[in-house]
């Protein structure tokens, strides 16, 4: 993509969210509360991966959505424990980071980088994220009001997991001897 054709569609993607933003909190009574946007400590990690994503897509360097998913998710995690006070999620809320990884693969492939494997090896890490998040959080109680049922996540993370390692298997090619 040409620089100029990357600066006016981040340009426009950043106005459209702020506008959205605006228009959300002119008309929907209390969103405002919903989601605070004072510059506490935690939104300040968000928006530094916010500019990390910004001066790798003015540079023409898509790969810089990788550490800016990364720190900007960080900033995520941290303003959810900030506003809740739950600050024992870190123990489940790490398993994230991979995902955040491949969410920042995935704006990089979207945003030009269209190596080979980069679609494949982002949803690769962010289903390793949610299986993660579930295994953890399950074990450090986050799914309390889940009930009984919360290993149907469990189930559902298995199965998801070995139909992807039955697909990957027949679609790849066979070496002979």
């Amino acid at each position: 993509m040409e620089k100029r054709t990357r600066t006016n569609l981040i340009l426009g993607i950043l106005l459209i969210l702020a506008g959205v933003y605006f228009v959300l909190v002119n008309v929907v009574p209390g969103f405002a509360d919903i989601i605070d946007i004072t510059f506490s400590w935690p939104v300040i990690v968000m928006l530094v991966g916010a500019g990390l994503l910004v001066i790798g897509l003015l540079t023409g360097a898509p790969d810089m959505a990788v550490p800016a998913f990364i720190v900007a998710g960080i900033g995520g995690i941290l303003y959810y424990q900030n506003t809740t006070g739950n600050w024992g999620s870190w123990a489940y809320m790490w398993t994230l980071i991979p995902g955040f990884t491949g969410l920042g693969m995935l704006a990089a492939w979207l945003f030009g980088d269209r190596k080979k494997h980069t679609l494949r090896s982002s949803l690769d890490s962010i289903g390793t994220s949610l299986v993660l998040f579930v295994v953890f959080g399950a074990f450090f109680g986050a799914f309390r009001n889940l009930g009984p049922y919360w290993p149907v996540l469990l189930i559902v993370a298995g199965v998801l997991v070995g139909a992807r390692a039955l697909i990957k298997g027949r679609s790849e090619p066979t070496l002979k001897e």
